[in-house]
């Protein structure tokens, strides 16, 4: 609090100014609201499974958008990512690209284009679906992989399907042929020692129990998912593996620099002292 001095001298308290008790009171209430978003997020994550994802792995790249291609294109776009850019970045040639990937009457140079046309979608599914080429950095690598094994049987929702990760989706499960068809499990909530990850958290497909076998195992599944997982968190990126790639030669360059300049300065400065 200030003080004023008055015409006998006497010294008078002065109110602090309503600007300097505002900043104080949005300096609180921005920490407030920073501790809240923390715990919110450490909240989401703490259901999440956890997935490392190597996108220099060139083989699970490759797989990963075999399996984009199969069963997310059909609804989902990707208008940042080019065919041309795929054979280039995956190491797989043109010719397989044409053959494998590229939908009749597109080019190399084409983007990665879904050919169900919004109005056919949001007649389908209530919805446009979004465009996947940023969903990785949007979502999180261990979003999309948890996302992705917890779809179950819903006979309530529209498209029969539901999901524990984002519950009432539009979105049906597309690759139920491959994972097979999962329900909720009539006691979600107790989970044993097994069903916890590494991390300490309970597993959130414990909650799930597996009806129908789909044509792969659990495992080969889980290993597809990541698969494609890797190949997302490429796309919404693919500047990163050329960055990675130059990552080692720059650490070597700078140590080289540090060297020739400490030796220089030694020089120079010897003489001096």
């Amino acid at each position: 609090m200030k003080h004023q001095t008055n015409a006998t001298g006497k010294r008078h308290p002065q109110p602090t100014s309503w600007s300097a008790m505002s900043k104080s009171a949005y300096v609180v209430l921005f920490a407030l609201l920073t501790v809240v978003s923390s715990q919110i997020v450490a909240a989401e994550s703490a259901s999440l499974l956890s997935v490392d994802i190597n996108v220099r792995d060139t083989a699970a790249l490759q797989r990963g958008v075999r399996t984009f291609n199969d069963y997310c294109l059909g609804c989902h776009g990707a208008d940042y990512m080019r065919y041309k850019r795929i054979a280039s970045d995956l190491n797989i040639n043109e010719g397989q690209i044409e053959a494998r990937l590229l939908p009749p009457g597109r080019e190399m140079t084409d983007a990665l284009k879904s050919s169900l046309q919004p109005e056919a979608a949001k007649q389908l599914f209530g919805a446009v679906p979004p465009n996947l080429s940023l969903s990785a950095r949007a979502r999180g690598a261990d979003w999309l992989y948890t996302y992705m094994l917890t779809f179950y049987r819903d006979d309530s929702t529209a498209s029969g399907w539901n999901n524990l990760t984002f519950p009432n989706a539009a979105m049906p499960h597309a690759m139920w042929d491959l994972q097979g068809v999962q329900e909720l499990a009539q006691h979600a909530e107790s989970t044993t020692a097994t069903d916890t990850q590494a991390h300490g958290h309970a597993d959130i497909t414990a909650g799930l129990k597996l009806i129908e076998p789909g044509l792969q195992s659990p495992e080969d599944y889980r290993r597809t998912v990541k698969d494609l997982v890797t190949f997302m968190v490429y796309l919404s990126e693919p500047a990163q593996l050329q960055r990675s790639a130059m990552g080692p030669w720059v650490l070597l360059f700078l140590v080289l620099f540090t060297l020739l300049a400490w030796i220089l300065k030694r020089e120079y400065w010897r003489d001096v002292h």
